[in-house]
This record gives C-alpha cells, sequence and structure tokens, in this order.
C-alpha cells in the first residue's frame, strides 16, 4: 500500500524526466488525474489520458524544449506528516 501517492506521482515525473522519456505510466485517481489537468493547462504536460483497463491506468505524454524536458525541478512543499496551507 502506498501512503503517498501524490509523492510518487511527482517523483515518476522526476524520474521520467531525468530520463528523457516521452511517456509515463501510473495508477489512476481522481486527484492524480486533476493534477495532470492543472500541469496540461499550464503548459508543463503535453497531455494525458485515462486507460479503460480493468485497472485503469493514468497515461502522461511529458513535453519537451528540444532535448531538454520542460519540467526541470519538482518539490512537494506539503506532505502527510508536515501540512502546509496556501491562501
Amino acid at each position: 500500500m502506498m501512503t503517498d501517492p501524490i509523492s510518487d506521482m511527482l517523483t515518476r515525473i522526476r524520474n521520467a524526466a531525468m530520463a528523457r522519456k516521452a511517456e509515463i505510466r501510473m495508477p489512476y485517481s481522481k486527484m492524480k488525474h486533476a493534477i495532470a489537468k492543472i500541469l496540461v493547462d499550464r503548459g508543463y504536460i503535453a497531455s494525458f489520458e485515462k486507460t479503460s483497463e480493468a485497472k485503469a491506468e493514468l497515461v502522461m505524454m511529458l513535453k519537451f524544449d528540444g532535448r531538454e524536458p520542460v519540467i526541470r525541478f519538482v518539490k512537494r512543499v506539503s506532505k502527510p506528516g508536515h501540512r502546509v496551507y496556501a491562501p
């Protein structure tokens, strides 16, 4: 069981960007879907979709500027053990 799925999502994005992978697959959740939608709206990732398999996955396509990924640095500020709220 994963205790912090959002950190897992951010780690997958960071690792894929450093390895220059174009596609990322991760377990689907509504929260991850909402975060992916924000990342697309802000121009950090190219696109995303939910697979329609029995065990749904979220597939994200990273965005690149030439050979360099658009996302260069990702850090989780609010954590389960230390919540940080913004106004």
